[in-house]
Order: structure tokens, then sequence, then C-alpha cells
């Protein structure tokens, strides 16, 4: 009989982590116990994943606001900064606005709206089309913002973000401007000196605002993408993907995970005799269909991995077989017919109507999301998430 259990995903218990702890060893016992004590074995191609934050704190990659707030001084001049395009969110984005705060005199902020970058809505899209707002095109000031849609809270955490970031500039003693507007070009009517604080759209709104009159453009990608008085950084991603730590320190995005994620699967094959898979996951990326936030707000989902969790899946759709290819098979004809054409599959299914449905991500964007449900967010303590069976298929014993 063909083996009944397919993909299995387990969060694996560890140690807390705290900087200067060896990483790789911790991860390889913990999931060497974890064999032990719920009597798992390994295969080949089986997956260990484990959470950007614990990288990143047993690196000790740390940094304060005023690090923060040296740095944008320096880069900006420490007069008036347009802050552009910010996600809505205590943990990701509050600490770095008051850091960005105390290194100017006066911050523009421009939000966008209906909603933030990442699905985290200012407004509905009923309560724009009741007041006639074009967000294409109509850009508000934030006494026209209250006039239309009064104080608005997230549908969550009952936060009133406009409100909230203007508080924390003025704390921080600088000027706020609060403006509302989805053309990247508006904020220049305002400051030709812009930090870009989108994500994954970044690239597009630094190039916009350049080829428009910006002068100093940057993107948190090139805050702290070195270290300030000792602080920690990440030459790729600076700010992005950092989370609060305390009320005056973010924890960065993890730096130099390849040899993070080579070395633990030199020891797990060490160890095992198999080889297995190794990543590092940040967020997931998929979209909630209530509160309509998009996981994503790292960066990428996975900043390391090894080779064989390159690519996208090559799949089959079978119940694409089985209505048409074979709709007048059933019972063991129909299994050893779809098992025959998996065998037989092309190694590049792309544009073939058998794959049609067929999930077209990343498998490192497909597994991270997997990743990142398994271990939540919370109180779980399972950073560390094992996966056996991924790349099994119908045909596998």
């Amino acid at each position: 009989m063909s083996r009944m259990i397919g993909t299995v995903s387990r969060g694996v218990r560890a140690p807390i982590i705290r900087n200067g702890d060896d990483i790789v060893e911790i991860v390889v016992n913990s999931v060497l116990e974890a064999s032990k004590d719920d009597g798992f074995s390994f295969n080949d191609r089986d997956i260990v994943a484990m959470t950007e934050a614990i990288v990143a704190r047993a690196q000790g990659n740390y940094a304060t606001v005023d690090d923060i707030a040296a740095d944008v001084k320096a880069k900006f001049g420490g007069e008036t900064v347009g802050v552009i395009f910010p996600i809505l969110s205590r943990n990701r984005f509050a600490i770095c606005l008051r850091g960005i705060a105390k290194g100017a005199k006066k911050i523009v902020l421009m939000l966008s709206y209906p909603s933030d970058e990442v699905g985290n809505h200012l407004i509905s899209l009923d309560a724009l089309d009741e007041k006639g707002v074009d967000p294409y095109k109509d850009v508000l000031s934030l006494e026209k913002y209250r006039e239309l849609f009064g104080y608005e809270k997230h549908t969550f955490t009952g936060v009133d973000y406009v409100e909230y970031y203007e508080s924390l500039i003025k704390d921080c003693g600088a000027e706020a401007e609060i403006i509302f507007a989805n053309n990247p070009k508006a904020i220049l009517d305002y400051t030709k000196n812009v930090l870009c604080c989108d994500i994954h759209t970044r690239a597009r709104t630094k190039r916009l605002l350049k080829a428009n009159g910006g002068e100093i453009v940057l993107g948190l990608d090139e805050i702290l993408n070195a270290p300030v008085n000792g602080s920690g950084y990440n030459e790729n991603y600076g700010l992005l993907g950092s989370n609060k730590a305390t009320e005056d320190q973010v924890k960065l995005f993890p730096r130099d995970c390849q040899p993070v994620v080579d070395a633990i699967q030199e020891k797990l094959i060490a160890a095992t005799g198999k080889r297995i898979e190794v990543m590092v996951y940040g967020d997931g990326a998929f979209k909630d269909p209530v509160g309509k936030i998009w996981e994503l707000a790292d960066p990428v989902v996975s900043p390391a991995y090894t080779s064989g969790l390159e690519g996208t899946p090559n799949e089959l759709k079978l119940k694409y077989l089985a209505d048409n290819e074979f709709s007048d098979l059933s019972g063991d004809a129909l299994k050893e017919a779809i098992k025959s054409k998996i065998t037989e599959k092309d190694d590049n299914l792309v544009g073939k109507m058998a794959s049609e449905g067929t999930t077209p991500r990343r498998l490192t964007d497909l597994i991270g999301s997997l990743c990142d449900l398994t271990s939540g967010s919370g109180d779980k303590g399972t950073p560390i998430v094992f996966i056996q069976g991924y790349f099994d298929n119908y045909t596998t014993e």
C-alpha cells in the first residue's frame, strides 16, 4: 500500500537565543533532540528552517534610535525630510520613525491611502467612494483627511496611526506635517529630500523621485546599511525587515546568512547521513482575507537557503488529469495512469495546460510561508521548523 502521509511540518523548540550564541550548534542540536523526542527519522530533502529573528539575535544585530537619528542626520543634513509610504506598524516602523524624526527638524509624512503597502487600512474603499475621493490623483492635507474621514482606528490594533505617528514625530522634537497621496512625486511639492519607506516598490519610487527633481532620495534600505557608532547594520536591506526590540532599540534583519545555512547543512549531513536542505525565513507571503493584510513586511521571505531550495514547483494538476486526459478511467487504472504521467513529466512544465492552477511561486516563498504559519509570531517557542515530505508526489511510496 502507498504511504498515506504527505507533507509534515513540525515546530521545534529551542532555547532562548542571546547575542553571541552559536546558532549553528543550537539549530543542529535542537533538531537532533527533537528527532529523539518525537521518534522521527531523517530523509534526503527534508527541510530545516529557522526564523530570521534568532539568527539576528545570535549575531547581535541591533541598533538604537540614536543610531538611526545619527545616520539620517548625516545623510539628509538635519533639516526637512519627506518620509513617504511607511507601513502602519507599532512593531515595524514606529521606532524607526522616532529615529528618523530625531535626525531632522521637520518631517513631512506622506501616507498612502486607503491602505499602506502591506494592506493595513486607514479607511475603506467604500468610504473613498462615498466621499468622492480619487486615491490615484487626490492629495489630502491632514485637515482635509480629518474633515472627510474623521478619526479611524485600525481594525485589529485599535490604533489611529495618523495620530500615533504625528505624536511620535513631535515627541522627538521635530515639526510634523502629514499628507495623504499615492503618487510619490507629490512629496516634491513639500521637500526635495525624501526617505522612501516602501518595501517592495522602493526601486520604482526612488527612480520616479530622482527623475522628477528629487535631490537627496534614499530608501530605508540605505539607512544603517553600515555601522553607526558600532551599531548593527545590514548592508543589503538597512532598516528594512527590522523589528522593535526595546523602546529604544531595533533588531535588524540578519546579515551573512548563507554561511549559517551551509554550516547547518554540513553538520546535519555528518550527523544523519542525509542531505537536508536549510533556510532562514522571515514573514510568510500570504494575504489575510478578513483584515486584508499582506503578511510580507520583510524585504524577502528568505535571505538565505541551500541550493536544493532554488527554483519553483514543477507539478502536474491531478484534478486536471482526472477530469480531462483520463476522464474515462477510474480506480486502480486511473491511479496507475496518473502515476505514469507524473513519472514521465517534463522537467519544465511552464505553459503546459496540465500544470494550470499549480502555484507559480518560488519554493522558498512557499516553504517560508508554511514555516511562518507553523512557528507563529507569539509564544509558541518553536523558532525552528522541520519539514518532511514537501517534495513528495503521488508516486512516492
